[in-house]
């Protein structure tokens, strides 16, 4: 009986450990974020007037000159004169795989705040990788500075890479690629420079600061974005960032204030033995916030 008795209260004050452990992760977690999510406002140039006040509504007439596909595309997802996106808060769940080398997919939920000037986005996501274990990510772009940070339980670190140079490249092009949930960020009016490939895709040339970069969009046979495909990304394989041609694929396209979007995705490496998806993720919530 007494080593029945020891055995529960060990059990107890190891349940009590973990909780404790898990409720001090929780609040380190949100103080990181609500810092890094402050940080992304501070940086907002719209609704700011000065000499880079950009437009604030869609004119039609702005398409005059652009890649014929790239026209029928803004035809298809934007109305003449609705108001140009300033920010956009998403919520995503889906899989996602742990390993740059084999199969090792979990589940996991986000929270994705972007803002469209100064460019700039947080996700904030949870995966879960074993029963009550979960890793908290952050991946970040936030005036001009890219930053990954996971941890587990938001206690002890995975990885932690931020900056300028090759991480903040990276973050911005997440940026860019993933314009499609903000799609009036790619108008001219907005700073977008577009160039011809053929009848169903083109470049987009997108800078911020001392960066700029260019991805190749393709548009599929509804005229909407089908994928985008950068030639050189950086991503981590092991305690290395290893550059490789990256790219999307989006589907599901919804309409939601009057803006059509994609509400499924899958994001891929090429690498050099293959095509290695490691994101597939379908919106579950999207809400828009618009100029004024």
């Amino acid at each position: 009986m007494t080593g029945l008795l020891w055995l529960g209260l060990s059990l107890v004050v190891l349940g009590l450990t973990a909780v404790g452990l898990s409720i001090l992760g929780e609040s380190r977690w949100a103080g990181e974020t609500s810092a890094l999510r402050a940080g992304l406002e501070r940086g907002r140039l719209d609704g700011k007037p000065g000499p880079g006040s950009l437009p604030t509504r869609y004119d039609a007439r702005e398409l005059e000159g652009l890649p014929e596909p790239v026209q029928r595309y803004f035809r298809a997802v934007l109305k003449d004169g609705q108001p140009i996106i300033n920010a956009v808060t998403i919520e995503i769940a889906g899989t996602f795989n742990m390993s740059p080398t084999a199969e090792q997919w979990k589940p996991f939920t986000s929270r994705q705040r972007v803002v469209a000037r100064r460019p700039g986005f947080l996700w904030d996501a949870k995966i879960a990788m074993l029963p009550g274990v979960n890793v908290r990510v952050v991946d970040s772009y936030i005036v001009g500075k890219g930053q990954l940070h996971a941890t587990i339980e938001g206690l002890f670190t995975m990885a932690d890479i931020q900056g300028e140079g090759e991480i903040a490249r990276g973050e911005f092009m997440r940026w860019c690629a993933e314009v499609a949930w903000y799609p009036t960020a790619l108008l001219p009016s907005q700073g977008v420079r577009w160039e011809a490939v053929d009848d169903h895709s083109a470049h987009a040339t997108f800078a911020d600061g001392p960066l700029t970069l260019t991805l190749l969009f393709r548009f599929n046979d509804a005229d909407l974005i089908g994928s985008f495909r950068a030639d050189a990304r950086g991503g981590m394989v092991g305690d290395k960032m290893v550059m490789a041609p990256w790219e999307g694929v989006w589907s599901n396209y919804q309409v939601r204030d009057g803006v059509q979007v994609p509400f499924t995705g899958e994001v891929a490496w090429m690498r050099p033995e293959g095509r290695r998806p490691y994101f597939i993720g379908t919106v579950t919530a999207l809400a828009f916030e618009f100029s004024p």
